[in-house]
């Protein structure tokens, strides 16, 4: 497995409530995703990155 996990581009377009609303891109997949607080950014990452992990352990298996 390598080190890079994901590269994430996070546009912060607003601040609203003590939080963030904006957009994210995954860069290796060429994925938007708005996001309407700090938290739906963190886990749209974590979602992004677990996924990742389970596409490179499929890889691997086979």
């Amino acid at each position: 497995m390598g080190s890079k996990r994901g590269t994430f581009v996070v546009r912060v377009l607003y601040q609203q409530n003590n939080t963030w609303q904006g957009e994210v891109l995954w860069a290796e997949r060429n994925e938007r995703q708005n996001f309407r607080s700090t938290l739906e950014l963190m886990k749209f990452m974590d979602s992004a990155l677990e996924e990742h992990r389970g596409e490179q352990e499929k890889s691997i298996e086979t």
